[in-house]
């Protein structure tokens, strides 16, 4: 049966609604119904063509939930029925160092994008999220344990989630420690929500002051207003681990300032321009580090889900209609959002399709 999506066919076209094939299951692979699928910046960048060597056309999506429709003869780890998840990848070469260590993200022949084929730009294009439904090999494939209730909220862990759980779990955060995130979005409510519940100190740093509330209600126990030279003074030489989200060209130098000795400052938001060039002396005199950092291996996923699902962790989200996605663009432009779209797939198969 064809697989209903919403595509773009090139940078200037709108999502609308299409019929493809999926590639035949093989021995190894899952069959999903997706039943609900997060809307990221990635999507937008993607189908609006900002970064280069973008495919089309483009089915989006990379924040997916569904059900297990058939498995393929050699598949051990799920069943028709089991709630699942698919990230931003659905394979890798599994042969280089990386992959040998569990960490697929890193892949030195590109891993496979869930949209988009080959992270390199190689290989056969891929299809994503925006559908009804995604053939995935078991290795690349989530166990979701949240109830029921919270599916839809659980689909943005999948990209939002593991992108800030892996510098966290990396830099060995827990109890003790303190961490700073900038930028309360999508990717940034995560960091609070997560580094709080690891028992960490959290300072949400955020350019509105309008969101201090929203973040102390997240579970920051401080928020500063970055524009706000006081308030930046009062964290100097305080936060261990700083969790960069903001994706667009901004001053490094003045959250350099905010780390202790041996703290680091982990880049996660992709700016399309490069950032200032940051002050090396900040750098040198308390062996500070600038890093960045790429979602997660499948481990790291896997463990993340079972954090948040014993923790009752899910993003917030505001669930829409798959028709509504292009006016869901537009308000995320905005940041007219808190802090999620998540497309319910029920409206795609329900409504008219080509």
């Amino acid at each position: 049966m064809p697989t209903i999506a919403y595509a773009v066919q090139s940078p200037a076209s709108a999502l609308a609604p299409i019929l493809f094939n999926r590639a035949a299951m093989g021995e190894s692979d899952v069959s999903i119904d997706i039943l609900y699928c997060g809307v990221c910046h990635t999507d937008l960048h993607a189908a609006r063509g900002d970064w280069p060597d973008v495919r089309y056309p483009l089915v989006p999506g990379h924040e997916i939930v569904g059900r297990v429709n058939a498995v393929g003869r050699s598949v051990s780890r799920f069943k028709v029925g089991d709630i699942v998840g698919v990230g931003f990848m659905i394979g890798s070469c599994k042969r280089c160092a990386p992959c040998h260590v569990g960490a697929e993200q890193y892949c030195e022949r590109g891993f496979t994008k869930t949209f988009g084929g080959n992270v390199l730009g190689g290989g056969e294009n891929t299809y994503g999220g925006y559908a009804t439904d995604i053939v995935v090999d078991q290795s690349f494939v989530l166990a979701v344990r949240h109830d029921h209730t919270q599916l839809a909220a659980a689909a943005p862990l999948l990209c939002a989630g593991i992108t800030v759980w892996s510098p966290l779990r990396h830099w060995n955060i827990g109890y003790g420690n303190s961490v700073g995130v900038i930028g309360i979005g999508g990717v940034g409510h995560m960091g609070v929500k997560l580094a709080a519940a690891l028992g960490a100190r959290v300072v949400a740093f955020t350019t509105s002051e309008a969101k201090r509330n929203d973040a102390l209600a997240l579970g920051a126990h401080e928020v500063v207003v970055s524009q706000q030279p006081e308030e930046m003074a009062g964290q100097a030489n305080s936060l261990d681990l700083i969790l960069d989200t903001v994706a667009a060209p901004h001053d490094l130098n003045q959250y350099l300032q905010l780390l202790r000795r041996d703290g680091t400052l982990v880049l996660l938001g992709l700016s399309p321009q490069p950032h200032p060039s940051p002050a090396v002396p900040l750098l040198a005199i308390k062996r500070a580090a600038i890093a960045g950092s790429a979602i997660g291996s499948i481990a790291e996923t896997q463990d993340m889900l079972n954090f948040c699902a014993e923790k009752r962790i899910v993003a917030t989200t505001e669930t829409i209609h798959m028709q509504d996605v292009e006016a869901a663009f537009d308000r995320m432009l905005r940041g007219d959002v808190k802090y999620r779209f998540v497309i319910d797939m029920a409206s795609l198969k329900n409504g008219v399709v080509p």
